[in-house]
Parts: structure tokens; C-alpha cells; sequence
């Protein structure tokens, strides 16, 4: 059997390799010296950790499989974002973009280009975005705030209102709050989306997020971020933008991303 590498493919062999992973690290256990993994997913937005001993690297061929599979849905999605294009004389609302994956960063930057949108995206791990979003937010001055990354519960099903149960949530909050606290001093009404996979969605509404994820502690695709921000730039400032103006695109509907809506940012 292959060794397993920081860097590697993998899938989880008690879950039946369902979710691929990119393995983020490898860390020794002191109590059992045993090798943990820390994981990410490599299309979903999650963090979770396994055992060395039950990861098996996907062979190349399954995972170029399954990156077309996400080429192939951002390719339609901008397609469909042409088609309905109907802002070319007026200037969609900007967004700002904290994103703690790498590849993830990159993909989106191309997609919000790709539609036509106005965003800057910063590839920030979770855990520094409370700390730089407020100066980002002074440099960048956007209309739409969004931070993402990875995240998931440590007992999934359980705890679902501990903070110190989700691997990120507590920095995506904290983000959020920061936020808050900045636009109520620019009076810019700054519309945030915030979360991940599993992430805790109560508290993010709480902090002040507009729009969420998830309210049932679900995956979320790495698209659907995105769809919101983009739903919100492209919508008239007068149009109130609801969750049901936009689940009928997300992965998984009002169970993965679900909020208090917001006004649109479309200007003319």
C-alpha cells in the first residue's frame, strides 16, 4: 500500500471513499502514536480528520472524474449566466471574496470573472480572516461581503450548539462580527454570506450574516458561495433577494444555505 502524503488524494475507506479528500497535513497522535490526517474536501467545502491507516488514494484517472464533473457544472452555470445577462449598462455591486482554500480562491476569481462581476478574492485561512477583514474591508470597500473556506462538526449529530464542536465556525463569526461593527461606522449596509460545510449556522445569522450555511448541518458545494454573492450583485438595490429566490440552485437547497435575505446591489 502507498504511503500516504501531505498533498495526496484520498478517500475515507469506512465511508466508502464518498467524499475525496486532499490531505492538508499528517500529524502523530501522542497518546497512541498513531498518524492522523487532516483533511479537505476536494469539491465540498469540509474539514475533517482520519486515521492514516483508513485512507486510500483515489487513482488519478477517478479524480480527474471528478474535477470535470465541477469544470463541467461552473461551464454551465456561466453559460446560463450569459444567457440571462441583462446588466451590461448598469454596475453590479462589488464583491469581496475571504477564501481559506487555495484552489478554491482561484476557481472562484475565474468564475466571478468569467460571469461578468466586479470581485476581489483573497485566499486567507479561516483562522486569520477576523483579523484582516476590516482592513479589507477599508481597501476594498465592497457591496458584498463573502467568507468561506473549510469547515465541519467534530461530533457530527451532536453538540449542535457547542461553538467548539465545528472546526472553523468560530472564526467564520468572528468574521462576520468585525464586519458588522465596520459597516455600521460606513452606513454601507454590507450584505454577507458566510460559512462552510456543516458550519453553524445560527450563531453566523446571530453575528450578522445575511445569508448562511447550514441550517441542517450538511455539505455545501463549493458553488454555492458564489451563486449567492452573485444573485445579490445582480439584482436591483429596490428587490428584496430571499433564500427562495435562490435554493432552487443551491446543491441542496434551504437545508444547506438558508438567511434573512437582503436588498439587491445592482446599480443603475
Amino acid at each position: 500500500m502507498s504511503k500516504i502524503r501531505k498533498g495526496d488524494i484520498v478517500g475515507r475507506k469506512s465511508y466508502g471513499k464518498d467524499i475525496y479528500f486532499k490531505v492538508s497535513k499528517i500529524i502523530e497522535k501522542i497518546s497512541t502514536k498513531e498518524e492522523i490526517a487532516i483533511l479537505n474536501g476536494l469539491i465540498e467545502r469540509i474539514e475533517a480528520d482520519s486515521p492514516v491507516s483508513d485512507l486510500e488514494i483515489i487513482p488519478r484517472r477517478d479524480v480527474i472524474k471528478r474535477l470535470k464533473s465541477l469544470d463541467d457544472k461552473l461551464k454551465k452555470r456561466i453559460f446560463i449566466a450569459d444567457e440571462k445577462r441583462s446588466f451590461d449598462k448598469s454596475i453590479t455591486g462589488k464583491i469581496l471574496h475571504l477564501d481559506g482554500d487555495r484552489k478554491y480562491s482561484e476557481k472562484s476569481y475565474n468564475y466571478y470573472k468569467k460571469v461578468g462581476l466586479h470581485a476581489v478574492v483573497r485566499n486567507i485561512p479561516e483562522y486569520k480572516q477576523p483579523i484582516v477583514v476590516t482592513r479589507f474591508l477599508e481597501i476594498y470597500k465592497p457591496d458584498i461581503l463573502v467568507v468561506t473556506g473549510h469547515d465541519g462538526m467534530l461530533k457530527k449529530g451532536k453538540r449542535y450548539y457547542d461553538i467548539y464542536n465545528y472546526r472553523n465556525s468560530r472564526y467564520f463569526i468572528e468574521t462576520v462580527k468585525k464586519a458588522r461593527e465596520f459597516d455600521k461606522s460606513t452606513g454601507k449596509n454590507l450584505v454577507i454570506f458566510a460559512g462552510a460545510c456543516q458550519s453553524y449556522f445560527e450563531a453566523l445569522i446571530s453575528a450578522g450574516a445575511n445569508f448562511a450555511s447550514s441550517p441542517a448541518r450538511i455539505l455545501i458545494d463549493f458553488l454555492d458561495p458564489l451563486l449567492v454573492a452573485e444573485k445579490i450583485a445582480t439584482t436591483e438595490k429596490y428587490k428584496f433577494v430571499t433564500i427562495d429566490d435562490i435554493a432552487y440552485e443551491l446543491r441542496d437547497g434551504k437545508n444547506g444555505v438558508s438567511g434573512i435575505g437582503a436588498n439587491g446591489k445592482l446599480k443603475e
